[in-house]
């Protein structure tokens, strides 16, 4: 019979896939290591079950013990998933940037999550990596593996990473790109690889506000800025980021990694996490320099799954001023109305009494209301011209509103983009939206001035 004695046989081992749309026009070739299709779903669960055998075998962690680790979330859930296992307990801390689905699972393996602030700073009580360990010295039986500077860490990439890409390429690999968090994926895989072929350049990928583009080209440590991506760049530099191994270092934006692991789902069919998108980026901007003999390797490193509400989420995007203007729809801009707008769309019919329809507009704060009569644009009320109206004719407020409505609003498709309702709204103070023929939304000047201040540009 074929089967695995434990879910840990399943690490490593992970495909290469070739990319076929993204990277259009470029002569490499270019692959995914998808790292991804590990159990936990991504790269780091080869550190965890590295880390916790060498405890094992140094005496560090003993039967019954607590695993006490600061993360991101990844190496929590490559820990826990070894310690599930096995048969230990575990604590991880988290700052509040991290997912809060990647919470979610840990707790799913049975582990305890404790959340922390991301402003607070390296050194400081309430950094997660200080509360790791105090949470470890406070605790009996554990041990923190301290996935920064623990030797396991880049060993793991160095006995396995590494000689896979050398196996899977046949010794062709020219490039190989990853992000540096740790440090250990790029310094253990780099390591082997140079020993291999020192021609072979090492490429790590790091967020605009991390220090290492900066720290490798000058040696001196700057001054960190905030970025959404997760798992990889540091405010400090830890010991498991071995920087003889790489030979450069790419800055990406928050705004490219989001997109291009958004596009490695639409275009090429790999779900994959924000740091994914960073390496992909840098990968495919060393590749519009290099010819068809150059294989490019960068790593998928985690799943898409673990971030479904965050840039996977288009209206988070928009939050984040990172979405593209083009990417705006009619739909998305009034999902993502602020609280001032009613949840649903407010409508009167034909048949109303004026009185009845100015108190609903009243109530709700709005100055503009559609007139709809089975579903279709028949007028509209504007609180302005309407209340003129009534000022000069107060038997009016009890007549329909088929007697004082004006002409109805455009229409535009649920799908329609910013500039096709920027367009209608030239002529019009408000549009519906249309969807499937029925009409779902409205559409203010107000609500697009407000995306207009949160598209990034």
């Amino acid at each position: 019979m074929n089967y695995y004695e434990n879910v840990l046989g399943l690490i490593g081992h992970t495909p290469l896939i070739k990319l076929n749309r993204l990277n259009k026009g470029l002569k490499p070739l270019v692959l995914a290591k998808m790292e991804n299709l590990n159990p936990g779903f991504s790269v780091k669960d080869r550190i965890g079950i590295s880390m916790i055998e060498a405890a094992e075998r140094d005496g560090s962690l003993k039967p019954g013990g607590t695993i006490v680790e600061a993360t991101s979330g990844n190496t929590g859930i490559g820990l826990a998933i070894v310690a599930s296992v096995k048969g230990y307990k575990c604590i991880f801390v988290m700052t509040d940037k991290s997912s809060a689905v990647k919470a979610r699972y840990l707790k799913a393996l049975g582990a305890d999550v404790v959340i922390t602030p991301v402003s607070a700073k390296p050194g400081t009580p309430d950094h997660y990596v200080s509360t790791a360990r105090r949470i470890a010295a406070e605790t009996p039986n554990s041990f923190y593996p301290d996935q920064y500077s623990h030797p396991a860490n880049p060993e793991a990439h160095y006995r396995t990473t590494g000689p896979e890409l050398w196996e899977q390429t046949e010794g062709k690999i020219t490039h190989f790109v990853s992000g540096i968090g740790t440090g250990g994926t790029i310094s253990g895989t780099g390591h082997f690889l140079k020993e291999k072929n020192p021609g072979i350049k090492i490429i790590g990928a790091d967020p605009f506000g991390s220090i290492y583009k900066t720290y490798k080209e000058t040696g001196k440590i700057p001054e960190t800025t905030p970025y959404l991506v997760e798992g990889i760049g540091q405010e400090v530099l830890p010991p498991n980021a071995q920087l003889q191994y790489v030979d450069e270092v790419l800055n990406v934006t928050d705004r490219e990694s989001f997109d291009t692991a958004r596009q490695l789902g639409r275009l090429e069919g790999i779900f994959c996490g924000g740091s994914s998108g960073t390496n992909c980026a840098a990968a495919l901007r060393i590749a519009k320099d290099l010819d068809e003999s150059a294989v490019i390797v960068f790593i998928i490193a985690d799943t898409g799954e673990h971030y479904l509400s965050k840039f996977h989420s288009d209206e988070w995007m928009k939050e984040k001023r990172l979405l593209e203007p083009q990417k705006i729809t009619a739909g998305l801009i009034c999902e993502t109305k602020g609280r001032r707008s009613p949840e649903s769309l407010v409508i009167v019919a034909p048949a109303d009494r004026v009185a009845d329809a100015l108190t609903k507009m009243n109530e709700l704060g709005l100055t503009q209301v559609p007139v709809l009569d089975d579903g279709k644009s028949v007028g509209s009320l504007r609180e302005g011209h309407l209340l003129s109206k009534v000022f000069n004719d107060r038997d009016l407020l009890e007549g329909p509103v088929s007697k004082v409505m004006e002409k109805g609003f455009p229409t535009v498709d649920v799908d329609a983009d910013i500039n096709v309702i920027s367009r209608k709204l030239r002529s019009s103070p408000a549009v519906l939206i249309e969807e499937y023929g029925r009409i779902t939304g409205i559409i203010t000047r107000h609500d697009v001035l407000d995306t207009a201040g949160s598209d990034g540009n």
